[in-house]
C-alpha cells in the first residue's frame, strides 16, 4: 500500500459557516476556468495550499511568483472557500486528498461542499447538471440545473462526494456541459451563472464568453480545411465506387 502523504496548510479562515467550491482540472477544463475566474473576477484572497506526494513535481506560477499547484482562497463578502488546483490528480492520491478536504471542511464548520466539474456529452447544449449526496439536497437544486440522473462522476470530483457520503456531510456537484475536446470557457460561464442565481450573486462572465468566441472562431478556422479534405476524399470514394460497380 502507498503512504501518500498530505495536508492542508492555511494561515488564517475569515469566513464563519463558508461554503466550499472545489475544482481540478477535468473534462473540458470547465472547474478549472470557474474557479481562475472567480479568484481573478473578484480578486480572491490566497489563504493556504495543499500539499501532497501525490501531485507531480510542478510549481505554478503566477505573475513569476512561486505558488504550489493547489491553493485555498476565501471570499469575505461572498462567504466561500475556494480549492483550486493547476493540475490534474493522480488516481492514487485522490482517496487521500479527497478525505482530508472533507474532514477540514468538518473541522472548519463548513456548510456544504460543491464540486466544479465537467460533463461530456454528444448534444453540447451547455446545459448545467447538478447531483447531490442526499435527496434534500436534490432537490434544492432541481430549480437551477437539470438532474444528472445516471452516469459516473470521475476523478477527484466523484471522490470528493463519495467521501461527503461516508462522512455524512452535504456535497454537491455542478457539472456543465462540453464536448471535451477543448478548453470550454461558455460551460464554465453556465456554470458561473447557476451559482449567480442561486446565491444571488452578480459574477461578470463577459470575459469568458469573449474567450469562448476566440476558441470557437479558431476551431471553426480549422475544422474548415479538414472538412473540405473530407469532402475530397468522399468525392474521390464515391467515384472510385461508380467506376467500380456500373462501369
Amino acid at each position: 500500500m502507498v503512504n501518500n502523504f498530505t495536508e492542508i496548510i492555511v494561515d488564517k479562515i475569515d469566513v464563519k459557516n463558508p461554503i466550499i467550491f472545489t475544482s481540478f482540472p477535468g473534462i473540458g477544463l470547465v472547474g478549472t476556468i470557474a474557479s481562475a475566474h472567480f479568484i481573478m473576477e473578484l480578486d480572491l484572497e490566497q489563504v493556504g495550499v495543499i500539499e501532497s506526494e501525490g501531485l507531480p513535481p510542478i510549481a505554478s506560477l503566477i505573475d513569476g511568483i512561486v505558488q504550489p499547484p493547489i491553493r485555498i482562497y476565501q471570499s469575505k463578502d461572498l462567504g466561500f472557500i475556494l480549492v483550486h488546483s493547476d493540475v490534474p490528480i493522480n488516481p492514487y492520491a485522490t482517496y487521500e486528498i479527497s478525505k482530508k478536504i472533507v474532514n477540514w471542511a468538518i473541522k472548519i464548520d463548513a456548510r456544504r461542499i460543491y464540486s466544479l466539474a465537467g460533463v461530456a456529452t454528444f448534444e453540447d447544449k451547455k446545459r448545467v447538471f447538478g447531483a447531490a449526496t442526499t435527496k434534500e439536497l436534490l432537490d434544492e437544486l432541481k430549480n437551477y440545473v437539470e438532474i444528472f440522473k445516471s452516469g459516473t462522476i470521475s476523478g477527484i470530483a466523484g471522490s470528493i462526494l463519495n467521501e461527503c457520503v461516508a462522512r455524512k456531510f452535504p456535497g454537491l456537484a455542478l457539472l456543465g456541459e462540453t464536448l471535451g475536446f477543448n478548453p470550454d470557457p461558455r460551460a464554465a460561464a453556465e456554470v458561473i451563472n447557476v451559482l449567480n442565481r442561486m446565491f444571488n450573486w452578480d459574477i461578470n462572465v463577459e470575459k469568458l464568453i469573449k474567450e469562448a468566441e476566440i476558441i470557437e472562431a479558431q476551431k471553426a478556422e480549422y475544422d474548415i480545411p479538414l472538412m473540405r479534405k473530407g469532402l475530397i476524399v468522399f468525392g474521390i470514394t464515391l467515384l472510385l465506387f461508380f467506376f467500380l460497380f456500373f462501369k
